[in-house]
């Protein structure tokens, strides 16, 4: 048990991280208003794992490190092919929705906003994106994973279907 905790420490000890967006948010109470500020933050090991947290405090710092601390809790592993995506798809969340493009090696990663540091940070090198909707970064980011999550490589295709490779091509 605390060699596993100590194994997950030094993992997470490799972890890069970027922060998306930091808002400053109200809550009016009956003597005026009370600010704080809301962080929005990615986490990724640029190795096909990649966390998106959210934190919320009264300074600036301490709202980036909850964030933090929340995108390590909210790891997931995304499919990389080469240096891509699978396959196309269009990823939503609220009304952003982000289409995800496979590129060829070499192109780069073509995206704009909240989407590149997400890609980035998952460990993508070629990949084409379209904003569509709202560029809120918060429901940009969200849109992006989600889009990543349900993306399949052929092997878990044909290892869900019981059939081979070549029977899914």
């Amino acid at each position: 048990m605390v060699q596993e905790k100590r194994e997950r420490r030094e993992e997470n000890s490799e972890l890069k991280e970027k922060v998306v967006a930091i808002n400053r948010v109200a809550k009016v109470v009956k003597g005026g208003r009370n600010f704080r500020f809301s962080a929005v933050v990615i986490v990724g090991d640029e190795a096909g794992h990649v966390g998106i947290g959210n934190g919320k405090a009264v300074e600036v710092p301490d709202a980036i490190k909850k964030a933090i601390e929340n995108a390590k809790k909210n790891l997931i592993e995304v499919p990389i092919v080469g240096t891509t995506v699978p396959h196309e798809y269009i990823g939503t969340f609220g009304s952003a929705q982000v289409i995800l493009k496979p590129a060829t090696e070499g192109t780069g990663l073509i995206s704009g906003g909240s989407v590149r540091p997400v890609l980035e940070l998952a460990g993508y090198r070629d990949v084409r994106t379209k904003i569509i909707g709202t560029n809120n970064p918060r429901n940009v980011v969200y849109a992006t994973l989600n889009g990543l999550k349900s993306m399949e490589t052929i092997e878990s295709v044909a290892k869900k279907r019981g059939i081979r490779v070549e029977d899914v091509r």
